[in-house]
């Protein structure tokens, strides 16, 4: 048979941000990516669209070798990586994949379809205020993090932010670099996109340049939203320089609402700009919500097309490295689509495997090599990763405690079995910079097929990267933050977390509902205080849906964590008519607020959260803690093993581990040590009952385990496909006396008022 002759090279399409073909001398696979198009090109390298076998989208970043050859490029290049990787923020666009060492170094992100700021200003026009001011919001959260990361972005600019309907998302950290870090360029080298400077960097100030020239380049981007321009102008390069250190800006078409932030940010001098979390809390004060209509109809109909290109691609040519080229394509296009339909059931199923393919290989192989037989191991073991010293220590050491019970217990139970289990627990401090450390100390040892954890969100985050490489499945019983589960249509679907408690957006909504069984209220006053900014905006909106589906309208405040004076404020809660305080934040600040709240004399109902429920509140509130209602995802197995309303079999369950925990450490369970138990026991049962049908493996164990119908001590346990815990998690207690009283579940469904 003939073979064809070489492709003509495609015409380019001259569409601003459409897909391009791929030229006959780009690769057709890159590391697991099936490239199906150019999304962009440049002296460094090219960007592509490409895809994995379970359907998911991502835009592959290849560097040219040359470059790749250069001094220092790798260097860099792993900088790149590593600070993506290091930012946890729903705004900024997250890394999937990633190799510096290769021959032509690539790295792989989530793929936004939305226009980049630039882009849409351009075809469309400045935006309205009110879409600047989500976009801002967002952009300060997502420089917070990266600020928080101990990270400059450095090149904050409208090409760098793109824009979904559910959001803009922050990208690029080619030059992002560790605050004070002057390596890797000479100190007289301006880096960066002139236009988007700050003047300590215009003038190559590398000792100055911090967190506030970030701030800086978003001002900029804050005025050419709104404007359409940038406000140095534009032209050769020295002159955007000079003016940007020596002019002031053209702010000429701003909002005066956003005018004095905007001047603000744009201070010559880094000292006199506010922070990026002081900049989101003025963006979005008083306004919990981002709807989803937040951009103008024109941009929302690019998003929808190119969204709608996404999905009618033409028939990717199925090649390989070292096969034919014009081999005839194995998927047709009605296959492609059913794929990208049902992409997040596909991972859900396959994630698991190709995790477990790109990190440790049990199998071994033979002398000619081919793959061997598993050999089989006698001890395997269970992971705890937990606060077992720092500020959520006494949740840590529950956890941990509940682990190593059900441990023993599976020991003693199946004592001569094909193997033996240990807990292996590693202690991350609650402090996220060593959490990832303190992770692969588990990951690393091939023995640990499962791991209990994290106890808090923010090392969980930034634990995450070692269990996802690794395939080890995470259980978490006290982590409530979304993304662990729900990576939305950007993100590549989870198949390394299960959460056996509801996430704090659906947390949020059942404690607004729990609210509702009291007839009285109205009026409720919902306070988000942004300490722990992702915990307190989840359950804000939570809440505040909650309330919409019982027809009630709460009065909505939102106030920095460093507020103190809370007398104040609720003052001003109380004068706006509440009838009911809901507290959306941590357990310091409502603290304050209960204090505040009687010696104002307010005497409606008091409603907060997980991250307030502990002895420590009850301990540093006193007396002002009485009367507050309190949801949380744990059950008081004291209270579950004497409830008579409760089915004999559970309750029996209950007080077998209330006796187990009696005889082990005497004295009653704390708080989230039942649930850590059951947990590991539904681990440790699908190992027992899995262990004579072949050696046991970390591949595939995640969706073993998401499939598991388990009913233990504190109740049962049902996953969705994505990880989440289905059914309503969450329980609701009063302080009375000093203490906290089981009153139940809450209600699964809003109790909405009666008609007049």
């Amino acid at each position: 048979m003939a073979q064809p002759g070489p492709r003509p090279a495609p015409e380019p399409d001259p569409r601003p941000g459409a897909l391009q073909p791929l030229l006959p001398a780009d690769p057709s696979a890159i590391a697991g990516y099936r490239l199906l198009g150019r999304l962009g090109a440049g002296g460094m390298g090219v960007v592509y669209l490409g895809r994995t076998n379970t359907g998911e989208l991502a835009a592959v970043k290849v560097t040219h070798a040359d470059q790749a050859d250069q001094p220092d490029f790798r260097a860099r290049f792993r900088r790149e990586v590593e600070a993506a990787r290091r930012v946890a923020s729903p705004w900024a666009v997250p890394v999937t994949g990633a190799d510096p060492d290769a021959p032509e170094p690539w790295m792989a992100t989530a793929f936004v379809p939305g226009p980049s700021l630039g882009e849409a200003v351009r075809a469309h026009g400045p935006l309205p205020e009110r879409s600047v001011r989500i976009l801002g919001g967002a952009v300060a959260r997502a420089l917070a993090a990266v600020h928080a990361a101990g990270l400059v972005h450095r090149d904050v600019k409208p090409g760098n932010v793109l824009l979904a309907v559910d959001g803009p998302r922050l990208i690029d950290f080619g030059i992002a670099r560790a605050t004070g870090e002057t390596g890797l360029t000479s100190t007289d080298m301006v880096v960066g996109t002139p236009g988007f400077l700050a003047p300590e960097q215009a003038e190559a100030r590398a000792a100055e340049i911090g967190p506030a020239a970030d701030v800086f380049a978003l001002g900029c981007l804050l005025a050419f939203a709104t404007t359409g321009r940038p406000p140095f102008g534009t032209g050769a390069p020295d002159a955007l320089l000079y003016r940007t250190v020596h002019d002031e800006p053209d702010l000429d078409g701003v909002p005066e609402p956003l005018l004095d932030l905007v001047r603000q940010c744009l201070a010559k001098e880094p000292a006199a700009r506010p922070t990026a979390d002081e900049i989101a809390l003025r963006l979005t004060e008083d306004t919990p919500g981002a709807p989803a209509d937040w951009l103008p109809a024109p941009v929302v109909a690019t998003i929808a097309a190119r969204s709608a290109a996404m999905l009618a691609l033409p028939d990717i040519d199925p090649t390989a490295p070292g096969t034919d080229p014009a081999a005839p394509a194995g998927t047709n296009r009605r296959g492609f689509l059913l794929l990208g339909a049902g992409a997040a059931v596909l991972a859900a199923g396959g994630g698991a495997y190709a995790l477990w393919n790109s990190g440790r290989d049990d199998t071994g192989s033979t002398g000619d090599g081919k793959p061997s037989a598993p050999k089989p191991r006698n001890t395997w073991a269970i992971g705890v990763l937990a606060d077992l010293s720092g500020p959520a220590q006494e949740i840590g050491r529950a956890q941990e405690r509940g682990a190593r019970l059900a441990v023993e217990r599976f020991n003693a139970v199946h004592k001569g079995k094909p193997f033996t289990l240990e807990l292996k627990v590693s202690d991350d401090r609650g402090d996220h910079t060593g959490a990832l450390a303190a992770a692969r100390r588990l990951t690393s040892d091939p023995s640990v097929i499962a791991a209990l954890g994290p106890t808090s969100d923010d090392t969980g985050i930034a634990a995450l990267p070692a269990f996802e490489e690794t395939g080890v499945p995470l259980l978490t019983v006290s982590a409530g933050y979304n993304l662990f589960t729900l990576r939305g249509a950007s993100g590549a679907p989870n198949t390394t977390v299960l959460r056996a408690i509801p996430n704090h957006l659906i947390a949020g909504t059942y404690l607004a509902w729990a609210a509702t069984l009291l007839p009285q209220i109205r009026r409720p006053g919902v306070l988000q205080e942004r300490t722990d900014d992702q915990y307190s905006w989840q359950y804000v909106r939570g809440v505040g849906f909650g309330f919409k589906q019982a027809g009630i309208t709460p009065h909505f405040r939102v106030v920095p964590g460093r507020a103190t004076d809370y007398r104040r404020i609720i003052g001003e809660m109380i004068d706006a008519g509440i009838d009911a305080y809901v507290h959306c934040g941590d357990r310091a600040t409502a603290v304050l607020a209960a204090r505040a709240l009687n010696r104002l004399g307010f005497t409606g109902p008091r409603f907060a959260g997980q991250h307030v429920f502990g002895s420590a509140f009850l301990e540093e509130a006193g007396k002002d803690a009485e009367g507050w209602f309190v949801c949380a995802p744990v059950v008081d197995p004291v209270q579950r093993a004497a409830d008579p309303k409760q089915k004999v079999p559970d309750r029996k369950a209950a007080q077998d581990f209330l006796d187990a925990y009696r005889k082990r450490y005497g004295t009653a369970p704390a708080f989230y040590t039942g649930e850590s138990f059951d947990v590991v026991n539904l681990v440790t049962s699908w190992l027992s009952s899995n262990a004579a049908r072949g050696p046991l493996t970390r591949k595939g164990l995640w969706e073993a385990l998401r499939k598991q119908k388990y009913a233990g001590a504190m109740g049962g346990y049902t996953f969705a496909d994505n990880g989440e815990l289905i059914g309503v998690g969450t329980f609701l207690y009063g302080v009375q006396k000093g203490a906290y009283k089981f009153l139940g579940p809450a209600p699964a469904e809003p109790r909405k008022p009666k008609k007049a």
